[in-house]
């Protein structure tokens, strides 16, 4: 016999209610459990591809951690250096992008650009500002996050958390679908599929095209010798998650940077432009349908609120997590909407069938 609707809303509630406690006073503990276990989470399908080719699990660990501890290296020495070091010289070359600038307007347009005028001072302004508060953020992020002891933690313990959940995920998953309410283990069961199809399709789907799209756009402006080509890739890249906006904001930047750059050499200034006309070509038609699809249900307008509201509440970890409890309320949200129709406070009478009274008549239409 089920417990009466009353008694599992309290029970729920309470249980959120405690998650949402938890999370509050424990953000910044969990942080580093919460990094790990969604790097577990991201790389359960590589494990699992990777037994189904005759390793054991923790054979398939042992490679994805060798092979992760590589790429971190190579990044560590070659790629993060040079990104931090791109991102503070864009920052100090602001100021004369926007001289620049005023000046080739003054050129072209000489009757509405004059030295006193407040188009001048507006474009040296946004300049100085960009480089005074751009620096102080970016040094801020890189001596902060907690202190130095905090950053050490995350980067020893996020790594063994995520080894230790890859290869007992399956166990886990298991194991926490054997404490399910025998009367309501169907109806979660089949949540938790749709909210895992969800995620993965985002989740995984849109990382796997930000990061495909991150790498080509770098070095694809590092080819062409766009200065801080690398910078405006990572960007690009990591704004792809939200639809045309890091094609956009990213090929702005890179096409700005080359028309000061590449003035009057236009062979360079289309090759730019080629380079995130390709990308988009490649994303709309090859990556996104591929890995991501068409059926995930995550809007971005959605998306964007999620990671407002939690990293307002939140901070960091709340951003973190906003992801997937933004598709997590989205399937509850549609299933809840899906049991509406089916009530009777929607169909009412109208909705319910009437006797068949039209069988005489010949006509078997129902409404």
């Amino acid at each position: 016999m089920a417990l009466p609707v009353r008694d599992q809303l309290k029970y729920w509630g309470l249980t959120l209610t405690a998650m949402v406690v938890v999370l509050w006073f424990l953000g910044d503990v969990l942080l580093p459990f919460v990094l790990g276990s969604a790097i577990a989470y991201f790389l359960d399908p590589v494990a699992d591809r990777l037994e189904s080719m005759g390793l054991s699990r923790a054979a398939a660990t042992g490679v994805i951690t060798i092979t992760a501890i590589v790429l971190f290296i190579v990044l560590a020495l070659a790629v993060i250096p040079n990104l931090i070091e791109q991102t503070l010289q864009l920052f100090e070359a602001f100021p004369q992008i926007f001289r620049d600038l005023y000046t080739a307007l003054t050129e072209r347009f000489p009757q509405i650009m004059d030295d006193s005028g407040p188009i001048r001072e507006t474009l040296v302004s946004i300049g100085e500002t960009i480089r005074e508060r751009g620096g102080e953020l970016l040094n801020t992020a890189l001596s902060s996050a907690a202190s130095l002891l905090n950053i050490a933690l995350l980067f020893v313990i996020v790594p063994v958390v995520a080894v230790y959940m890859l290869l007992d995920w399956d166990n886990m998953v298991a194991k926490i679908d054997s404490l399910l309410p025998l009367d309501h283990r169907p109806t979660i069961r089949k949540l938790a599929s749709d909210i895992d199809a969800v995620l993965a399709g985002f989740v995984r789907g849109m990382g796997s095209v930000c990061l495909v799209l991150g790498i080509y756009y770098a070095g694809a402006l590092w080819l062409v010798g766009l200065q801080f080509g690398l910078v405006v890739g990572v960007v690009a890249g990591f704004l792809t998650f939200i639809p045309y906006v890091g094609a956009i904001v990213g090929g702005a930047l890179a096409i700005g940077l080359a028309l000061f750059q590449f003035w009057g050499e236009w062979i360079w200034i289309i090759a730019v432009w080629a380079i995130f006309q390709s990308g988009q070509l490649i994303e709309g038609n090859f990556l996104t349908p591929r890995w991501v699809g068409s059926s995930v249900g995550l809007h971005p307008v959605w998306l964007l609120l999620a990671l407002s509201v939690f990293g307002s509440l939140f901070g960091f970890v709340g951003m973190l997590v906003a992801v997937p409890l933004a598709a997590a309320l989205g399937v509850v949200a549609r299933f809840a909407a899906d049991q509406y129709k089916q009530s009777l406070l929607y169909r009412g009478l109208t909705g319910r069938e009437r006797p068949d009274t039209d069988t005489d008549s010949g006509n078997d239409d129902t409404p």
